[in-house]
């Protein structure tokens, strides 16, 4: 696995755990599901939005206006 593969895998599993963390009633599951299905994810894996590079905070708020909003901003 290549080291920009790894930091997206990361970024997805932290976005996932802080949703759980945030949301008591989300399992695990639900929310990679969550992130799979969201336009922050298509960020994530897009080399060229370097969003991989960022905090997972930072990206988390993203990722929170998006399923506030139901769009990406």
């Amino acid at each position: 696995m290549s080291e920009k593969t790894e930091m997206m895998a990361d970024m997805v599993k932290n976005l996932a755990a802080l949703l759980v963390e945030q949301n008591s009633g989300m399992t695990m599951e639900e929310a990679l599901a969550t992130v799979f299905n969201s336009e922050t994810y298509r960020k994530v894996v897009d080399e060229r939005t370097h969003f991989y590079h960022q905090s997972y905070h930072y990206v988390f708020a993203f990722l929170k206006e998006e399923l506030t909003k139901g769009k990406f901003e």
